[in-house]
């Protein structure tokens, strides 16, 4: 996901692409040592995670961007005889493709850089999620809301956004949102699948309001269908061969590594090797490298400030205890209520 953003936005003022002498694209590595400076400067120490195989599942939905891919490309061909020039790089954009040696690239710098990184077997998102429940790392960083899906405890959004759009970072914590919603985790992923996945289209017609309506009434997926479908000839109709059950299992048992087997280590950045990587190879300014590898060398040997939590270690809610919790809460408000209604109409009297 990143490296697709680099290769979208890192451009000369022209529109085209960070390019060596020799026309190799470069846009994906400047933005990559960048960023990563900045998170580092920033007193975070960051893990990446690359994506491995997608599931079966996804191929629909990968078939689709193909397939806009392709049409941008297209349109992009057409505007060359009347378009501006704003218009064609807006489209030519569309038809980015992160390639293997790039993938490659990206990895051959953060291994210099000292920053390590993991190949997840499936989705980088499941990966992340993983990580993060078991403790290896404190959330996960990604725009792709599917991370909560998959579990995460904590997701942070806009960490990586550009100093321009000044976006706050948005930390979103899962059993909060849960509780929030009085859902389980059973049903809060029945809500996202409902509402449309990569894995699966949405059920036409059922926005957000009317999915969580029907997630509190009917509590499962199975219970909604078996409704909509007592109603032959309704607005709402459920897609043939809607995989549900399929996707429902891929987002409670991802194909991830397991967190015991993956050792995540920080070293001291190979200077020389940034430089032999970077400065000769690619053409970067060999001053901003070294600057650089100076403060990815002090955030190496940074400690990250201890929370409350590392010193109390609670023990994390079972989700009924937050069901009961957030039944509590509702008792005693209604309770408050009439209560104050109670002593309103008395003093009318």
């Amino acid at each position: 996901m990143s490296l697709y953003q680099f290769l979208i936005a890192v451009r000369q003022q022209d529109g085209q692409q960070l390019q060596t002498e020799s026309g190799e694209t470069t846009s994906h590595l400047m933005g990559m040592f960048y960023r990563t400076l900045k998170i580092v400067e920033n007193g975070v120490k960051p893990v990446y995670v690359f994506d491995g195989k997608p599931p079966e599942m996804k191929s629909d939905e990968l078939a689709k961007r193909v397939a806009r891919n392709k049409e941008a490309a297209k349109t992009a061909e057409e505007l060359k005889e009347t378009g501006t020039a704003e218009e064609i790089s807006r489209f030519e954009r569309r038809t980015v493709r992160v390639t293997r040696e790039q993938n490659d690239e990206a990895k051959r710098l953060l291994k210099l850089m000292g920053v390590p990184y993991i190949e997840a077997p499936g989705e980088a998102e499941a990966q992340c999620a993983h990580l993060a429940n078991a403790g290896k790392v404190y959330a996960a960083g990604s725009e792709d809301m599917d991370t909560l899906t998959f579990g995460t405890p904590i997701l942070l959004r806009h960490l990586t956004a550009a100093d321009q759009k000044k976006l706050p970072v948005t930390e979103i914590h899962l059993e909060k949102a849960m509780l929030a919603m009085d859902l389980t985790k059973e049903q809060f992923v029945d809500l996202c699948i409902l509402l449309g996945c990569d894995y699966c289209d949405p059920i036409r017609g059922v926005g957000p309001v009317t999915a969580y309506k029907m997630i509190k009434e009917h509590k499962c997926l199975e219970k909604i269908i078996e409704s909509i479908n007592s109603k032959p000839g309704g607005k709402i109709q459920v897609p043939e061969d809607w995989p549900y059950e399929a996707v429902r299992a891929l987002f409670h048992t991802p194909d991830v590594t397991n967190a015991n087997e993956i050792e995540m280590k920080w070293e001291k950045p190979d200077v020389d090797g940034l430089v032999d990587f970077l400065v000769k190879e690619k053409g970067f300014s060999e001053e901003r490298v070294r600057n650089g590898a100076e403060k990815l060398e002090k955030g190496a040997k940074a400690v990250s400030q201890g929370r409350l939590e590392d010193f109390f270690k609670p023990k994390p809610q079972d989700p009924k205890q937050l069901q009961e919790a957030a039944k509590r809460k509702r008792e005693a408000n209604a309770a408050e209520k009439a209560k104050k209604k109670a002593k309103s109409t008395s003093k009318k009297r």
